[in-house]
Formats: C-alpha cells, sequence, structure tokens
C-alpha cells in the first residue's frame, strides 16, 4: 500500500504518509487514490484546488466557510509549514480544541481536515508552496476567519522568539472562539445535491 493513514488526537483530523521511492535518478510517490483515500473516511468528491506561495513567518488563517464548508486535503510541495485545524463543531466532543502537524515537501505528507474546521498554516522555511483539495468551491460571503492568538484556544504556534507572525488584515482581524460563528451537525449534512449546506 502506497499510503498510511494515521488519525490523530481529534480522530477526524487524518496524517497521510506516503511510501516514497528513490533512487540515483530521484524519487517517486504516489500522493492520491481516490479508493484508497474513501476506505480511510476521506470524500473523494475535491472540486478545487489552491496553491499558496508564502515567506517565512507568514500566518494564513484560520480560515473556515460557515456555509458551503470545505473539507481539505494539504500538501507542500516546498519548504515546511506547522498546519492546524482547529474543531468549530459545537456539539463535538472536540469543540474548540486544535491539532497541529509539520508538513514539508521532504516528508511527502498530507493533512486531512474534515468540514467543520478552521484551518490555518505558519511557514517555518524561507519559502513554503502548500497545495489543498477541497471539497466545496471557494464562498467568500460564508468566509470566516478565527483569530490565530485566542487564548482560549491556545495553539502552540511555534514561533521563533523574536518573531511577529506575518498576518493579512483580515487575518489580524479575526474573532474570538466565544465569538466566532460555529457549526452545529446540521449545517454539515450532506444536500440532496451532492454538496453541503
Amino acid at each position: 500500500m502506497p499510503f498510511t493513514f494515521k488519525p490523530l488526537a481529534i480522530p477526524d483530523v487524518i496524517l497521510v504518509e506516503h511510501r516514497v521511492f528513490s533512487d540515483d535518478r530521484g524519487r517517486f510517490c504516489e500522493t492520491y487514490q481516490s479508493h484508497a483515500f474513501a476506505e480511510a473516511g476521506i470524500p473523494s468528491a475535491f472540486v478545487q484546488d489552491n496553491q499558496s506561495g508564502s515567506r517565512r513567518s507568514v500566518l494564513r488563517g484560520l480560515h473556515y466557510q460557515i456555509r458551503h464548508p470545505q473539507g481539505k486535503l494539504v500538501r507542500v510541495l516546498a519548504g515546511e509549514v506547522f498546519d492546524v485545524a482547529v474543531d468549530m463543531r459545537r456539539p463535538s466532543p472536540t469543540f474548540g480544541q486544535w491539532i497541529g502537524v509539520r508538513i514539508s515537501s521532504d516528508s511527502h505528507s498530507q493533512l486531512w481536515i474534515p468540514e467543520g474546521f478552521a484551518h490555518g498554516f505558519y511557514v517555518l522555511s524561507e519559502w513554503a508552496e502548500v497545495l489543498y483539495k477541497t471539497t466545496d468551491t471557494y464562498a467568500p460571503r460564508w468566509e470566516r476567519t478565527l483569530i490565530w492568538n485566542d487564548p482560549k484556544v491556545s495553539i502552540e504556534w511555534p514561533l521563533a522568539r523574536e518573531d511577529s507572525p506575518i498576518l493579512s488584515e483580515k487575518d489580524a482581524l479575526g474573532s474570538r472562539l466565544d465569538q466566532a460563528e460555529t457549526y452545529s451537525w446540521l449545517q454539515l449534512a450532506p444536500r440532496a445535491g451532492g454538496g453541503v449546506e
């Protein structure tokens, strides 16, 4: 099997590790098989790919869409990031808890973040290219931002001692968890058309 699927402390979030074949020419690995991922509980109905490039100390997030929520399969094409997911599903036993994982182009790992989570990352390398597949399209009207340093969530970002993250204006003005819009299970239920409302 070219993949290993590892549920994390919040079991719905899954670390995907890949078998890498290397020789004197370079290396090769399979990054996606719809049937293998579906068997691991990761849907195959991806509808959009996004790619961003960011310099060291950029922090993007924590983003989510309160309607048309997006599941995200995240990988790093170049560099290294600290990737974070926060459970925004109010009925969940892990509501408000976070998972953080270092993923890099060298590790060839991916992180599956299901619908109902806020997502963000902090760049650890000089430059990072991040690619992620989503289960729904971008809907700016419904996008929300959870503030990256909410003391109630207490994410342990691996910031350098002298470092302050580089934020967009939108991300600097994110909401705290106790003021943020959150999900009910009803919002995450499949619609008749195959998407989510």
